[in-house]
């Protein structure tokens, strides 16, 4: 069986409502989201046009069939604009394509966009008992920049996050 041909574009509205039901299926594993419930269309839609202007896309990866399979996005580290040449990214990918190396594709288009939108390093902030997503970013050579110790209360269990960064 061949691995599907996937499309890398801005995310539209229409594509607004897969978005967020990609992000709700993470929730129950409480790996990679600090939401205990599902989100709505409409509750994420300040934050997706937020995400409208020009340096800080959502990237939707499409599939043949035009439908969204995974999605990353480029968010602010911190207000001033001294920090615009710094980003923390955000990869979703659908249940049926996790492990396809979809991800890996992903960050790599991620990547590749990121200089001509001013941006000079990534970070993603990854909960420490998510071996998948340190994977993924350690082998496109993210490395460890830092640990914030027990931060999150995931039902009892303390988190800590850790900090993956790459100088591009």
């Amino acid at each position: 069986m061949t691995e599907p041909d996937y499309t890398f574009t801005r995310a539209d509205a229409a594509d607004l409502p897969a978005i967020v039901a990609i992000y709700n299926s993470t929730i129950p594993s409480r790996r990679v989201t600090g939401e205990r419930e599902p989100v709505s269309v409409e509750s994420r839609r300040a934050w997706f046009e937020s995400h409208q202007r020009p340096h800080r896309p959502i990237i939707a990866a499409k599939n043949n069939n035009g439908e969204v399979a995974a999605w990353a996005s480029f968010n602010d580290f911190y207000a001033p604009h001294d920090y615009d040449i710094f980003a923390e990214i955000s990869i979703y990918v659908h249940e049926n394509h996790r492990g396809s190396g979809l991800g890996a594709q992903l960050l790599q288009h991620m990547e590749s966009i990121a200089p001509e939108l001013g941006i000079r390093s990534i970070m993603a902030m990854i909960f420490a008992h998510n071996p998948p997503s340190i994977t993924l970013f350690e082998r496109a050579g993210y490395t460890l920049w830092g640990r914030l110790p027990k931060v999150a209360d995931m039902d009892g269990l303390l988190a800590d996050i850790v900090i993956y960064g790459k100088a591009l």
